[in-house]
């Protein structure tokens, strides 16, 4: 059986050591080249094992791989737009998306601590995310657990995300999560969050 390959690890944007010093270069490593790969992988291979699942008739066999593909899909799915997220140099947010901040949350702070006191208080691995809610066009704080995915759990499209994960940040920050979600504010990737906020108006 042919295999799909469907999905394969997007390069970085920029350099390995261009967050530097907010993430260093070794985590940028192993998290996009060690662990989204890994992701990349097991997506691939749960999707040819579903193929042929499907030929056969193997409802079993398919109900028992929708953890793996939600897991490994999820965790496609977040980094992809994780990386996009952040720059080195990522502007300002647009006047459009300044003001539905302002709307949802009061100002540009008080969006920033809400969403850091939110995926601070995740229990174990997840995901906080600032999402735009495709009907009403208001912005919304939510987490997710482990890899899953924002639009899919809540409905809300993703703008920004923050990979609370271990291995996101713990070979810098230890355990101290609080400094590394307070610092990624310094990294934000403005102008690919004003497009995905653009492109759901």
């Amino acid at each position: 059986m042919q295999k799909c390959n469907a999905h394969c690890l997007p390069a970085l944007p920029y350099s390995l050591n261009a967050l530097e010093p907010v993430i260093c270069a070794e985590i940028m490593e192993l998290h996009h080249q060690k662990h989204h790969a890994t992701y990349v992988a097991n997506l691939n291979a749960a999707e040819d094992n579903l193929k042929a699942a499907i030929e056969k008739c193997d409802l079993n066999a398919i109900i028992s791989l929708q953890p793996a593909l939600k897991f490994n899909g999820g965790g496609h799915l977040n980094h992809s737009i994780f990386w996009s997220n952040l720059s080195p140099n990522g502007g300002t947010p647009s006047e459009e998306l300044m003001r539905a901040i302002c709307s949802s949350f009061g100002c540009l702070d008080d969006m920033r601590n809400k969403m850091m006191a939110m995926t601070n208080a995740i229990q174990g691995s997840g995901w906080g995310w600032l999402g735009v809610n495709p009907e009403t066009k208001k912005l919304h704080l939510a987490t997710c657990a482990n890899q899953d995915p924002l639009q899919a759990t809540t409905g809300l499209i993703p703008l920004f995300g923050i990979d609370v994960w271990e291995h996101a940040y713990y070979l810098q920050y230890k355990n101290a999560r609080a400094e590394y979600t307070k610092r990624i504010f310094e990294i934000i990737n403005w102008d690919d969050v004003n497009r995905r906020f653009c492109s759901v108006h």
